[in-house]
């Protein structure tokens, strides 16, 4: 199942690191460990994990790999949340039903 590839790729603090830098623009993995303390192998397999779960893909220019965000991977996460978009309205205003109800 490939939300479970999703889930477990951005469960890790430095996977949704280099995901949030890539949602900025393309860039290259030595661009990606700028500000990151990761060995350059640590980085490959991060970008692994990534590319696995449909969340980054790869375009080669050159003898350089550029990473980017890919759209197709943010649907497959977004039509998952919207299995659930309708039960959330519900939740919320029984607890703000609950909360005025103690204030009281």
């Amino acid at each position: 199942m490939i939300e479970n590839d999703i889930f477990k790729a951005l469960a890790d603090p430095t996977r949704r690191a280099i995901f949030e830098k890539l949602a900025t623009g393309s860039m290259n993995a030595s661009a990606l460990r700028i500000g990151m303390e990761i060995s350059q192998s640590a980085m490959s397999q991060h970008l692994a994990v990534l590319r696995k779960a449909s969340l980054v893909r790869e375009e080669k220019q050159g003898r350089f790999v550029n990473y980017e965000v890919n759209p197709e991977g943010l649907a497959q996460l977004a039509s998952w949340f919207s299995k659930y978009r309708s039960y959330w309205p519900a939740r919320v205003e029984a607890l703000q039903a609950l909360l005025k109800d103690m204030d009281q």
